[in-house]
């Protein structure tokens, strides 16, 4: 997970395509022997920028993948997207360049915070424990971040044309990582023998389709899920994968 931190964190700087510096640099304090109320004051003037910059990226990213997940990266307009964000469309091009440009980060944001419940994954973690673990990541991502999801699913349905490179390189060696670990259980006894990568793929199809197919989840339920229904539908994976798992009779 710490290479790809470390890749998918650049997004908001170097992904992104913003040439810009975070902030100006923090100027030096007067004198030695200024007053801890001088100090405090240029103190609170040199964190100010970067907060403000990290909240209207903040903000940039939450709107545009509302935005994403309901017209697609083709559907989209800068326009629409700072119309969406409350901000004059020149901050998105001062933050994030293009819209190619926030459209990745945007995806490399989504991807980072699913595969961040992926770390329970580890040798010493109890097989049951890491999966439920895991499992609840996904399915709490799916319900208070549903659009997340659309995005991400759409981008996979026309060929991961703007995430491929990390699919192709980052996903694939946590996927490598965390399938050691699972052959390691395997091999322990800890349980049952399951091929790790499918493992994975199942995993993902069945936490991201509550989101992704959520109209026709709707339309054969009678209603939507809501809470009580999503827990639920956590119960039965978290069931299902175990029991497959061997972890529970």
């Amino acid at each position: 997970m710490a290479v790809l931190s470390k890749r998918l964190g650049k997004a908001t700087d170097l992904e992104l395509g913003s040439s810009h510096p975070s902030s100006p640099p923090a100027p030096l304090l007067k004198e030695r022997g200024a007053s801890s109320r001088d100090a405090s004051a240029e103190a609170s003037r040199a964190v100010k920028p970067g907060r403000i910059r990290q909240e209207q990226e903040h903000t940039i990213l939450q709107a545009a993948e509302q935005v994403f997940a309901r017209a697609g990266f083709a559907g989209s307009s800068m326009s629409e997207l700072a119309q969406a964000a409350g901000l004059p469309k020149s901050t998105l091009h001062y933050y994030f360049g293009t819209k190619e440009a926030l459209y990745r980060a945007v995806l490399a944001n989504i991807l980072a915070l699913w595969l961040e419940g992926a770390e329970a994954i580890q040798p010493e973690a109890a097989p049951a424990d890491a999966l439920r673990q895991y499992i609840r990541h996904k399915m709490q991502l799916t319900a208070e971040r549903p659009d997340a999801s659309r995005v991400f699913a759409n981008e996979m349905l026309h060929g991961a044309v703007h995430i491929g490179d990390i699919l192709r390189t980052d996903l694939r060696a946590l996927v490598k990582r965390k399938s050691r670990v699972i052959e390691g259980w395997i091999s322990a006894g800890q349980m049952a023998s399951v091929d790790p990568m499918h493992l994975f793929f199942s995993l993902w199809a069945m936490t991201q389709t509550y989101a992704d197919f959520e109209s026709q989840i709707t339309a054969v339920a009678g209603a939507p899920l809501g809470a009580r229904g999503m827990r639920r539908a956590q119960e039965h994976v978290e069931s299902f994968v175990l029991r497959a798992c061997g972890l529970v009779s």
